[in-house]
């Protein structure tokens, strides 16, 4: 039985208190990107190609639309920003900087708030990235700061011929009872210090994006870094460097380095609802 004031498992409510700390929250932050020299843009709720962007289409709520097109409710942002400033808006405006504020929707009644950019045609990670640990700082926290590198454990795939699910399941015990050395180094990286290690008994064709990964991290000024290069994200389109933020085992933020439209660009999402609990906390 469903009474008329429940609403969806999943869904979202805010009034009052919280209310208020969500629009203060959204508040500081668009004004952060502002002086930063983005620009504000909202995209429909409804979408051709989230099949695009989400690793598990199962995931999407899909109707069909008059011509018998199926439609999904938005559940990422990001390459839908890139394809309407590049190809609706394109003839309107040149600016590469662009923010959002908006929920997205997974299957069956998920919703979740976003707060987050898009650098268009740019390809300096280290710019994202510092872009967000500035972010943090405004907000007066410090959680974890874990980058990854999408590449390797494509290229470590291909050079144990071994199956992708492992790294996007997570099985790190089946990746250890394979009992390679220079493997069971990298699973076990954390720090600087064990990333360079690490490099030393690399194969070749592993070495050169950790090394990407080395670089991307010696350049970023933030205390709290934690170096996972097996890591495997959960959206389609990052196809290299690839970073979470991550506080009492919640995801405050994803981010990373794609390709859109032709494109090399950077992007991160900044999660509300679990910001919000951070920052109660």
């Amino acid at each position: 039985m469903i009474f008329e004031h429940e609403i969806p498992k999943g869904s979202r409510l805010y009034f009052g208190k919280t209310a208020k700390k969500k629009r203060e929250l959204e508040t500081k932050v668009s004004q952060f990107f502002y002086e930063s020299g983005f620009e504000e843009v909202i995209t429909p709720n409804f979408s051709y190609s989230q099949h695009q962007s989400i690793e598990n289409e199962r995931k999407l709520i899909t109707i069909s639309d008059e011509q018998n097109e199926q439609v999904a409710l938005r559940a990422d942002s990001t390459l839908d920003v890139v394809r309407i400033i590049t190809k609706r808006l394109g003839r309107t405006t040149t600016h590469k900087k662009w923010f959002y504020i908006q929920p997205v929707f997974t299957y069956p009644s998920n919703e979740d708030y976003q707060i987050g950019c898009e650098w268009i045609d740019h390809d300096n990670i280290g710019d994202i990235i510092s872009l967000t640990a500035d972010i943090l700082k405004e907000l007066k926290i410090e959680p974890i700061l874990q980058i990854s590198n999408i590449n390797i454990p494509k290229v470590v795939t291909q050079e144990l011929n071994i199956d992708i699910e492992l790294f996007k399941k997570g099985e790190i015990a089946a990746l250890f009872e394979l009992k390679v050395e220079w493997l069971n180094r990298l699973l076990r990286v954390k720090s600087v210090e064990d990333l360079k290690s690490a490099i030393d008994f690399a194969p070749k064709s592993v070495k050169t994006e950790l090394e990407k990964l080395l670089h991307t991290v010696l350049k970023i000024e933030y205390s709290n870094i934690v170096i996972s290069p097996l890591y495997y994200g959960c959206m389609k389109y990052y196809d290299d460097i690839y970073y979470r933020v991550i506080e009492k085992n919640l995801v405050l933020c994803n981010g990373g380095s794609y390709k859109s439209e032709g494109m090399n660009s950077l992007g991160f999402a900044l999660y509300s609802d679990n910001l919000l609990k951070v920052l109660e906390d």
